[in-house]
């Protein structure tokens, strides 16, 4: 009798043993394999759980999407999104990662060198252009893990985007209006500085801006900016499309984002968004090839007839609506939440 109270104790010890670690550490990615071995029970390693749900891609034009999310730590609030000629960038509060665009399976690694929050990521043909979350600038070397201080000589209160031209023109977006740089950041000019500025696109030399009094357009390179669509609220977001623009505003009287496009260089406007359902939440629109594609609260929606109709490609979740981003063909859905 003796020896079988000894067995069970010493079974029962090593269970407890067992539990206390796992109390300290990060769930296991699968149950404990043969948890009451009689033969030896042995305390398996924690590992973290993958990450999940942060970062889709889709290489055949949304038929198929490919959680491309593991290498980021899990339990992250995205805060921005970078989908460059050959690399991704994914910032949240934890840090920022990257990954080349032409590996088949995402390599995510630290980005050592910006430790700080990136709010916002331009294209530069001489390196890509970051805004951190305390308003200062830095540049990519190529070697693409240096990042150095750049325009330290700008000074506006609230900077919330970055953005440059095909002429080499850098453009800043702030709470008091639009900046524009000739010389590569050594002078400044306040071209525009009724309300704030955020997202900006270009397609065949006009410019677009979204502001708090709807779309803005450019004909002379960025120096006078005129209103061209106001629906009575805010501009969402500006788009380059084959032969034009899309756009998604707020309508203050159907209270909705309404999507829109123009094929005159932004002079005039076409709705493309009968077939979606209404919402105060639509986040971005992109096009690839001949088809739309719209980052709607109900998921990520397809149209192949310029928006006559729309196809429900990817469902959302978790009250999220996906933002869109494209590169080399390849579009890269990021979950946030709604209104972000």
């Amino acid at each position: 009798m003796n020896i079988y109270k000894i067995a069970f104790l010493l079974v029962f010890s090593s269970f407890m043993a067992c539990q206390q670690v796992s109390e300290n550490v990060m769930p296991l990615a699968a149950d404990f394999a043969n948890r009451t071995n009689m033969a030896g029970l042995q305390c398996q390693a924690k590992i973290p759980e993958p990450a999940s749900n942060l970062v889709f891609q889709s290489a055949d034009g949304g038929q198929t999407w490919q959680d491309i999310s593991g290498g980021i730590p899990s339990s992250t609030k995205p805060f921005l999104f970078f989908a460059g000629k050959d690399e991704l960038i994914f910032g949240d509060e934890k840090g920022n990662y990257t990954t080349k665009t032409a590996l088949e399976t995402a390599n995510w690694e630290k980005e050592s060198m910006m430790d700080q929050q990136l709010i916002s990521v331009s294209a530069n043909p001489s390196g890509a252009i970051a805004i951190n979350n305390s308003g200062r600038f830095f540049k990519q070397q190529q070697d693409k893990r240096i990042w150095l201080p750049v325009f330290t000589n700008f000074k506006s209160p609230l900077v919330r985007s970055v953005f440059t031209a095909k002429d080499g023109s850098i453009f800043i977006g702030a709470d008091d209006g639009l900046f524009k740089s000739a010389d590569q950041g050594k002078t400044w000019k306040h071209v525009m500085q009724d309300g704030w500025a955020l997202n900006m696109a270009e397609s065949n030399g006009i410019l677009l801006c979204t502001n708090d009094g709807g779309i803005l357009r450019s004909t002379d390179g960025g120096e006078n900016w005129d209103v061209v669509l106001y629906e009575g609220g805010v501009g969402i977001a500006v788009e380059p499309i084959e032969g034009g623009f899309a756009a998604i505003t707020f309508n203050t009287e159907s209270e909705t984002r309404r999507v829109r496009i123009s094929a005159d260089g932004g002079k005039t406007w076409q709705a493309i968004d009968a077939g979606l359902p209404p919402s105060m939440l639509i986040a971005s629109i992109k096009q690839v090839g001949k088809d739309f594609f719209c980052g709607h609260p109900e998921g990520i929606f397809r149209s192949s007839d310029r928006g006559k109709t729309w196809e429900l490609l990817l469902p959302s979740f978790g009250k999220k609506v996906f933002n869109l981003s494209v590169s080399n063909g390849v579009i890269y859905a990021v979950p946030r939440d709604r209104g972000c």
